[in-house]
C-alpha cells in the first residue's frame, strides 16, 4: 500500500473516505439527513505499529435531502492484524452541519403518521429498475441507506468500497416501544470486486433516539432468501 500523500481521487483515498460517509450517517443520519461523500481534497497514509494504517482526510460530505455541504478533517485507522483494536474513525468539522438538527417538524409528523397507522408499511424494490421510488417511500428509503452504512462501516477494510444499490424489502413490524421497528433487506454492491451483498437488519427509528439497528445478517442474494424473516 502507498504511503505518504496521496491522490485524492485514487481508490486508496476514496475507501477511506466512504468509512467517514458511513460513519457520519451512524451518527447523525434519520429518514431527513443522510451524508454522502462529494471530494476529497487532500488525503495523506501512513503505517501505524501496533494499530494499522492511518489515514488523514481533507474531505466535503453533503447531506443529500437538504442538499447542504460540510467539509470536514477525518482519520480513518484501518488495522492491519486481527489482535489490533478495530477500525477506528475521528471526524471534526469546521461548519455547524454535522450538528445541525434537522427539520423536527419533518420528523414528528412521519413518526406520528406511522405510529398511528393501522396497517403496517411494506414496500419492496426501492428504487424499482426504473430508478423510481414513490414519494411517500422516500424517507424509508433514507432510513435504509442510513442503517445500511451501520453494516458498511462494520464491513469497511482497506480493500474495500462499498455502496447501497437497493432496499429490497422493507417491513414495519408491529411494536408497543416508543420507536419504530423495521425489517429491512438491503442489497449493497462491493465496487471493488463487483459483488452485490444482501444483508437484512432490524432498524429501529424515533425522532428522539435517532436510527439504532439492533441485528443484522448477510444473506444469500436470491428472492426466495429476500423474504426470510430476522429471528
Amino acid at each position: 500500500m502507498e504511503t505518504g500523500e496521496l491522490n485524492p481521487n485514487h481508490y486508496p483515498a476514496q475507501r477511506a473516505a466512504k468509512v467517514v460517509q458511513h460513519y457520519l450517517n451512524t451518527l447523525h443520519g434519520s429518514p431527513y439527513k443522510v451524508f454522502g461523500l462529494q471530494k476529497v481534497f487532500r488525503a495523506y497514509a501512513e503505517d501505524v505499529p501496533g494499530s494499522g494504517r492511518k489515514y488523514q482526510l481533507e474531505l466535503s460530505v453533503q447531506e443529500m435531502v437538504k442538499k447542504t455541504t460540510a467539509n470536514c478533517e477525518a482519520e480513518v485507522i484501518f488495522p492491519r492484524k486481527e489482535d489490533h483494536p478495530p477500525l477506528q474513525v475521528h471526524v471534526s468539522s469546521h461548519d455547524d452541519l454535522l450538528n445541525n438538527n434537522v427539520s423536527l417538524q419533518e420528523e414528528t409528523l412521519l413518526y406520528q403518521q406511522y405510529k398511528r397507522n393501522h396497517s403496517l408499511l411494506f414496500a419492496q424494490n426501492l428504487p424499482d429498475s426504473n430508478g423510481h421510488i414513490e414519494p411517500e417511500h422516500i424517507p424509508f428509503w433514507h432510513l435504509g441507506a442510513v442503517a445500511s452504512s451501520f453494516v458498511m462501516l462494520s464491513e469497511s477494510t482497506e480493500d474495500t468500497l462499498y455502496n447501497m444499490a437497493q432496499v429490497a424489502n422493507i417491513t414495519q413490524l408491529a411494536s408497543n416501544d416508543d420507536p419504530l421497528k423495521f425489517e429491512y433487506d438491503v442489497l449493497l454492491h462491493e465496487m471493488v470486486s463487483q459483488e452485490i451483498i444482501a444483508w437484512k437488519m432490524l432498524v429501529t427509528w424515533s425522532p428522539s433516539e435517532g436510527v439504532k439497528v439492533l441485528k443484522m445478517e448477510k444473506r444469500e442474494y436470491s428472492v426466495t432468501n429476500l423474504k426470510t424473516t430476522l429471528l
